[in-house]
């Protein structure tokens, strides 16, 4: 085992490299369109802001009290909606992934829904839970909810009927079947579900800020905007695309700790 891992690692080693000069030269050049087309002034003034420009924005963005706070009122949206859309996500999949009438019966709902913009169900929304964040903490819900389900769904199928029989086999109850057996044969496919569900949460409850709020990261998303402050939208912009790097990161990570490295 030891000669193969020897074999192994010669081979593998080198990519590193490579795909490292790739990705910097990729956000070099990012960045190197981005200054040119600022300096060239082919677009109208200050829609295409200088790296400068925008980094003092950045500066003056963290400096900023009130960028916290927002930053707060959002993220506990979205970690609320993670929790609520996320566990139901999870219990409808694990009964659909166990129950092949129920699934035949409304899994396709699932996949008719999933892809639906949820934002036409804001006025629902607003009219259910009021303007407050419960309208937006709704939408996160509703937007995590499907890709969770639909990922927890397709984990119960692939989990080994040897190990659902000896759970069986054990009288194991609901509850220990799902704790001991279910959750950890396939939490791979849960944790994916619960990044591509995070990240569509984001949007959701961002753009129901950005509809009707007077807090949060997308209100002042949204507030920037409509003050043609683009280098402060901008910035705002960048600080959420870090945050939700950094979220999705951490949970993929979580989802990779104790999987065999081959």
């Amino acid at each position: 085992m030891a000669e193969t891992g020897r074999l192994i690692a010669p081979a593998t080693q080198p990519l590193v490299r490579p795909v490292t000069l790739v990705r910097v030269a990729i956000v070099v050049g990012i960045l190197a369109t981005w200054e040119a087309v600022a300096a060239s002034g082919l677009l109208f003034r200050d829609v295409v802001p200088s790296l400068a420009v925008i980094g003092r924005a950045i500066v003056e963005l963290l400096a900023d009290p009130a960028t916290y706070f927002n930053l707060g009122v959002t993220a506990g949206e979205i970690g609320l909606a993670m929790l609520i859309g996320g566990l139901a996500g999870l219990g409808v999949g694990i009964l659909l992934g166990g129950n092949r009438l129920l699934s035949r019966a409304f899994e396709s709902y699932l996949y008719y829904l999933g892809p639906t913009p949820k934002i036409i169900f804001f006025p629902i929304m607003i009219m259910w839970f009021g303007v407050g964040p419960g309208s937006k903490i709704a939408m996160g819900v509703l937007s995590c909810f499907f890709p969770v389900a639909l990922s927890a769904a397709a984990g119960m199928r692939t989990i080994d009927n040897v190990l659902i029989r000896v759970g069986r086999s054990f009288r194991a109850g609901t509850w220990q079947m799902i704790t001991k057996i279910y959750l950890p044969a396939m939490r791979l496919p849960v944790i994916n579900g619960v990044r591509l569900g995070l990240g569509v949460a984001i949007i959701g409850t961002l753009l129901a800020e950005t509809k009707l709020s007077n807090k949060g990261i997308g209100f002042l998303i949204i507030n920037a905007y409509s003050t043609f402050n683009m280098p402060r939208m901008y910035a705002l912009l960048i600080l959420l695309f870090v945050l939700s790097i950094g979220v999705n990161a951490l949970v993929g990570r979580l989802g990779g700790a104790g999987t065999i490295k081959r």
